[in-house]
């Protein structure tokens, strides 16, 4: 357990089911790549007692077949290979009471792979849990998949034999900044934290593509030799990311793709209308379950009915990609070192930074001072209108304390000049937002930068900060 980083409340979960009195059934889900299954391995060690992982696109017959080697080679014994799955269920059931009443630990890895068509696995598995292991006592079943589409439907919010019957369920999300700064470092990289920041921008906090980096190169190589060396690893990965996680693959392709043209988020009726898709419940649950695989996030905006929730695509990963992977048909294996300056590039980096400002939000609240204090995270835009600008701020904290802070986010290799016009635009756009919203709260300026603010005549007009180190805490 040493190897594991962050994670600490799952490892707590992890560890109560375990210690329980109790049969527990542990469903775990998230992201390809996010680490699922090293974290379950890393966590049980060699404990387990029978441990199978699905195939992708494999046959029941493949399926099965990887059954009995796995069957044969924990038991010590020969197992003929099963014709269906309720031979293997029987099986299985027949080796578990073979090691009698101690605490027996059970693995299912990439479940969802296994329910081949018409093959009638979870039928067989349902039985397998609600007739036999969750009576015994002693079986702590744990199961994992990445396709977020049939964990949700047939664990999570299962509603036939299985409804109500998983004992703990685990979201794992990605990595933090400071997990990913300490993986870095563990893998010995000597990056300081704007160069990390960077690769979260790029990479997301996904443990994987982090682990792939190369310590011996920059960050501008590494992105380099993984996305347009000839034969880059990641390449092809945006494709095998959708592919692996959601069945219509190609819907939940064109969703993410049409919200990458609105990065200030659409509303769903916006959604509907440029996919021309029918609005339905089907539709609901793709959206529910972009946001459970972290790739899109649903936020209101003040002042704005609950039907006119924004829908805003998050993923750094996919947000890079669609920007500067897909679609490229040149031949420069240098492109992103030869990008380094282009204004492509700059849009790029004041946007993904927000957009990592948005996943540490807790931090953020820290840094102010108002963890304790109940708040509500908006956007706000407002029309231009006769003798009025239009105006937008990103992030708003509605505080509860009659405070709202309006944050302003930067990415800059130094210390932010804040200019007396864009200080006289935050003020302008302050006013309006006062009037807009008829708020009688206080509202305090906020910057969210790099490297803080750089002393001038102007700094002073701005109430709270926020700097790249304290989007690092913990």
């Amino acid at each position: 357990m040493e190897n594991i980083i962050g994670r600490k409340f799952e490892q707590n979960i992890l560890k109560s089911c375990y210690d329980s009195p109790r049969s527990e059934l542990v469903v775990m889900y998230g992201r390809r790549r996010v680490g699922k299954t090293f974290l379950i391995r890393q966590f049980f060690g060699d404990r387990f007692d029978f441990f199978l992982t699905g195939i992708y696109d494999g046959t029941k017959r493949e399926q099965l077949a990887t059954f009995n080697r796995r069957l044969c080679l924990h038991s010590g014994e020969e197992y003929p290979t099963p014709e269906d799955w309720a031979e293997a269920f029987e099986q299985l059931k027949q080796y578990l009471t073979s090691l009698g009443e101690r605490k027996i630990l059970v693995f299912i890895d990439e479940i969802p792979w296994l329910d081949t068509q018409k093959s009638r696995f979870m039928k067989n598995f349902e039985l397998f849990w609600n007739e036999w292991a969750s009576m015994r006592g002693n079986i702590k079943l744990i199961v994992c998949g990445s396709a977020t589409t049939w964990m949700l439907k047939n664990l999570i919010h299962a509603k036939g034999g299985l409804y109500n019957r998983s004992t703990r369920k685990i979201k794992l999300s990605p990595f933090s900044l400071c997990e990913c700064e300490h993986l870095l470092a563990q893998n010995g990289f000597a990056w300081n934290r704007y160069q990390i920041a960077e690769a979260y921008m790029i990479f997301g906090g996904i443990p994987y593509y982090l682990q792939i980096l190369q310590k011996e190169y920059s960050l501008i190589q590494n992105v380099d030799i993984l996305f347009f060396k000839e034969n880059a690893e990641l390449k092809g990965e945006y494709d095998i990311l959708f592919k692996s996680l959601f069945k219509n693959s190609t819907l939940y392709r064109d969703i993410v793709e049409t919200l990458a043209e609105n990065t200030k988020g659409m509303t769903r009726k916006q959604l509907v209308d440029s996919l021309k898709v029918t609005d339905g419940g089907s539709f609901s649950d793709m959206l529910d379950n972009l946001e459970n695989c972290d790739f899109v996030r649903a936020y209101s905006a003040m002042g704005k009915k609950e039907r006119d929730v924004l829908y805003q695509l998050t993923d750094p990963f996919i947000l890079f990609h669609l920007k500067f992977v897909k679609g490229y048909k040149g031949q420069d294996e240098n492109r992103w070192s030869n990008m380094i300056d282009s204004p492509s590039r700059r849009a790029w980096s004041g946007y993904s930074f927000e957009q990592m400002c948005l996943h540490h939000i807790r931090q953020i609240k820290s840094k102010l001072g108002i963890s304790g204090v109940s708040s509500d995270i908006y956007s706000w835009s407002a029309k231009a209108r006769e003798g009025v600008h239009g105006a937008q701020i990103d992030l708003l904290i509605d505080r509860r304390d009659q405070v709202i802070n309006l944050c302003e986010m930067k990415f800059s290799q130094s210390p932010y000049e804040l200019t007396e016009s864009y200080l006289n635009h935050m003020l302008e756009r302050m006013e309006i937002f006062r009037t807009d919203t008829k708020t009688t709260k206080a509202l305090y300026l906020t910057m969210v930068t790099t490297y803080g603010l750089k002393p001038n005549a102007y700094s002073g007009m701005i109430q709270s900060e926020v700097v790249l180190d304290d989007l690092f805490q913990i």
